[in-house]
């Protein structure tokens, strides 16, 4: 019953990310893993803000326009 609700978690968290147009950070940390195994990883919330910046250019994870 557990793993259905991880399971079930997982793929909401990334439906929400989705639907409001963040990368998923889970995507991006085995990508790194993968393909880049030496470089850094950046935590949930520099990869967040950097999302939020390239998509709204947000500064600091903030939005400060709507369109």
């Amino acid at each position: 019953m557990r793993k259905l609700m991880e399971g079930i978690m997982k793929y909401r968290r990334q439906f929400v990310d989705l639907l409001v147009g963040v990368p998923n950070y889970e995507r991006y940390v085995e990508h790194m893993k993968t393909h880049h195994p030496g470089a850094p990883i950046k935590s949930r919330k520099e990869f967040f803000c950097e999302a939020q910046e390239a998509r709204y250019n947000g500064k600091g994870g903030k939005v400060s326009r709507c369109c």
